[in-house]
């Protein structure tokens, strides 16, 4: 026996219609070859699917079955039909991103609240697990974009540019080093260093500044939250060095003083990565757009 999607949709549209010419009218097809499908399909399943001695047409116990599937499958297959369509118009996808930056939910989460706005249809989720996987898992295709400050040369892979930002130190206001234009290495020898829990070849203070000086400093505190850092950073328990948008409000608090890194300040980039083909989904480019966009108000807030 073959049954065709074709078939459940006829026997649902005679069901509805009532009788076989209107059917074969909603069916844009004769009504000679509809009654021809109909006897085809039940000389397959060796059931009559109508009592046709009624008025209206009336569907069996068999038919009646059959109905049953049609009205359980043919949504499902017209769901599928609308999904692909919009895969293939851009309107509907999956972005699944990764993070290898420890300080960019406060910047990235407006950025996904407005772009969910914009597209309803794209499954998005974030997966900060995968951070120090994050280039194996966009090639194996388990995330779509990479949240990254270190463009690497990955076969496939896209960095695309998003903005520009400063590392800056941060200290209680009554901190000795408070009376400084700038820090430098030489600063941190004696303190203890607050830290984001990650490994410290992915934190802008090690890599830009204290290990190219060869310093260490007294201690180094991991804390998992931004804000724990700043509490203990204002109760005098140690120092941090943060990205500028995370200090655009402390900057004004009176608790806190915000310095440069060295007299020229640091300057580091934030990139999208991304799959080659991927690049030019129109859901995809907006991600990025509202990505850039957002971290200049955060920037000039």
């Amino acid at each position: 026996m073959h049954i065709e999607l074709r078939h459940l949709r006829t026997v649902r549209a005679i069901h509805e219609a009532g009788g076989m010419a209107r059917a074969a009218d909603r069916l844009h097809i004769t009504q000679s070859a509809l009654s021809h499908q109909i006897k085809g399909l039940e000389d397959q399943t060796g059931v009559e699917l109508f009592v046709r001695r009624s008025k209206p047409l009336r569907l069996s116990a068999a038919g009646e079955r059959f109905l049953r599937t049609a009205e359980r499958v043919l949504p499902e297959i017209d769901a599928l039909q609308e999904e692909f369509e919009g895969l293939r118009d851009g309107s509907a996808g999956r972005l699944h991103i990764a993070i290898e930056c420890h300080a960019c939910f406060d910047w990235l989460l407006p950025v996904l609240e407005k772009f969910r706005r914009a597209w309803s249809d794209v499954d998005v989720d974030i997966r900060p697990g995968l951070a120090f996987t994050a280039m194996d898992a966009l090639q194996r295709e388990a995330v779509d974009l990479v949240v990254s400050s270190d463009p690497e040369e990955v076969p496939g892979i896209t960095f695309a540019p998003l903005f520009d930002y400063s590392p800056v130190f941060v200290a209680a206001a009554s901190h000795p080093l408070a009376a400084k234009a700038f820090v430098t290495p030489e600063d941190f020898r004696g303190e203890t260093l607050l830290t984001y829990p990650v490994d410290r070849t992915r934190l802008d203070v090690f890599s830009m500044l204290l290990e190219p000086a060869g310093v260490e400093p007294a201690a180094v505190r991991q804390v998992e939250l931004t804000e724990m850092i700043l509490l203990l950073v204002a109760s005098g328990r140690g120092v941090a060095v943060l990205p500028d948008w995370v200090l655009r409000e402390v900057k004004y608090h009176s608790d806190y003083v915000t310095r440069p890194i060295t007299e020229a300040g640091l300057t580091r980039r934030m990139f999208a990565a991304v799959r080659a083909d991927d690049l030019d989904k129109p859901y995809m480019a907006h991600v990025i757009r509202l990505a850039r966009t957002e971290a200049v108000k955060l920037q000039r807030a």
